[in-house]
C-alpha cells in the first residue's frame, strides 16, 4: 500500500438492522487531497465519514488510517480500545451542528480538549487555542461565548478546535447544512483556506460548487455504493451518470449552476 494513502476502505458494510446502508464501500483518501462525497439524502454520505471516523462501527470490510486499521483488522478482530484510541487520534472532526460548550468562551472551547486529552498546562493550551482562532479569524472573538457569536463564527471555532489537536485528516459533515447562506461563505472560505494549506480534508457537502472547484477528488454515493468517483472535472464532465444529473438539478440553488447549461 502507498504511504500516500491517508485512509483506505475496502469492503465496508454498515447495517442497522435489516437496512444495509453502505454496500461494499472501496475507497482511498490521499494524503494532502480534499475529497468531497456528495450524493442525494440517505445515499450513505455522512454514516460512511462517520464510519472513517470510528464513530460508527462498520460491520463488514477494512478500514485502514496511515496504513493501520481502525476498530478491527483484518480478520476481524475487534482490537484493543488503546490501539483505536491511537489511531482515532489522526482524525478531527467537525460535524453540522457546533457542539460548542456553552458555559465556555471561544478560546475555552478550542483549549479544553488540548488539557484533558493531550494533558497540556494550561498556558500552553490557551497559547496554542488562541493560534487556531487566529487561523480561522477569530482571535478578536476569543473572549466570546458561544450565544455571542453567529452560526458562521460558531462554526469556525469548532474547526478551530479540530484543528488544534493536530490532526492528520480532518473529516466535515455537511459543516455549513445549518447555516443561513450569508453566513455559508465564512467557512467554505477557511476550508478553502486550509486546502490551500495541503490538509488531507473528507468534507460530506451539497456545496457543489465547492466541490467541483476545491476538491481534488470527488466521490458520488448513491443507494450506499460509490457511483462514480475521480477528479471533480472529470465526473463532472458531460455525458454525465443519470443520477449524477438528477442530483446536480436539484441543487442549483447550491452552485451546479456552474456546471449545467
Amino acid at each position: 500500500m502507498s504511504d500516500t494513502l491517508a485512509i483506505t476502505l475496502r469492503g465496508v458494510v454498515k447495517r442497522y438492522g435489516s437496512n444495509t446502508v453502505l454496500r461494499g464501500i472501496d475507497l482511498d483518501i490521499r494524503h494532502g487531497e480534499v475529497t468531497c462525497l456528495i450524493g442525494p439524502s440517505g445515499s450513505g454520505k455522512s454514516t460512511l465519514l462517520r464510519c472513517m471516523a470510528f464513530l460508527e462501527e462498520h460491520d463488514a470490510g477494512l478500514i485502514r488510517v496511515a496504513g493501520d486499521p481502525l476498530g478491527f483488522d483484518a480478520a476481524r478482530n475487534r482490537l484493543p480500545q488503546t490501539e483505536i484510541a491511537r489511531v482515532r487520534r489522526n482524525i478531527g472532526m467537525v460535524f453540522q451542528q457546533f457542539n460548542l460548550w456553552p458555559h465556555m468562551t471561544a478560546l475555552g472551547n478550542v483549549a479544553e480538549g488540548l488539557r484533558q486529552v493531550l494533558r497540556l498546562p494550561k498556558r500552553q493550551a490557551q497559547e496554542r487555542a488562541m493560534a487556531h482562532l487566529t487561523r480561522v479569524g477569530l482571535a478578536d472573538r476569543a473572549s466570546y461565548y458561544p450565544s455571542q457569536l453567529s452560526g458562521g463564527q460558531q462554526q469556525r471555532v469548532a474547526i478551530a478546535r479540530a484543528l488544534a489537536m493536530d490532526p492528520k485528516i480532518v473529516l466535515f459533515d455537511e459543516p455549513t447544512s445549518s447555516l443561513d447562506p450569508e453566513l455559508t461563505g465564512e467557512v467554505l472560505n477557511v476550508m478553502r483556506s486550509l486546502a490551500d494549506d495541503g490538509m488531507t480534508m473528507v468534507v460530506v457537502t451539497h456545496e457543489i460548487g465547492f466541490a467541483a472547484h476545491v476538491a481534488q477528488h470527488l466521490v458520488f454515493l448513491d443507494e450506499g455504493q460509490v457511483a462514480l468517483e475521480g477528479r471533480a472535472g472529470d465526473v463532472f464532465a458531460q455525458p454525465w451518470h443519470p443520477r449524477l444529473r438528477q442530483f446536480l438539478e436539484t441543487y442549483l440553488d447550491r452552485g451546479a449552476s456552474v456546471l449545467l447549461g
